[in-house]
């Protein structure tokens, strides 16, 4: 995408710039870093969730806490990526 931001740069600088191209490349480039913010929090949600289950497999007297941490766990890591959308919005629309 650097690529792209240079390209952007070289036109501008030979007067050939097209307006749209700027918007284009922050678009692009916004939601590459959204895309990227969700990798982690979906691996680490399949790895609370899998040791989780894991868990009250091996003890299933224990399976009510194990949820409830398991929930909380997994709130905290979608955490992650709902501040990714919100830099994804303000890379965006800033």
């Amino acid at each position: 995408m650097e690529a792209f931001s240079a390209l952007v740069a070289a036109e501008e600088a030979a007067g050939s710039f097209n307006p749209d191209a700027k918007n284009i490349a922050a678009a692009t480039n916004a939601g590459l870093a959204y895309g990227l913010a969700a990798i982690g929090p979906g691996i680490g949600i399949g790895y609370v969730v899998g040791k989780s289950i894991e868990a009250m497999a091996r003890q299933p007297e224990a399976a009510g806490m194990v949820r409830t941490t398991m929930f909380l766990g997994i709130a905290f890591t979608e955490a992650l990526a709902l501040i990714g959308f919100v830099v994804f919005v303000l890379v965006k629309f800033a």
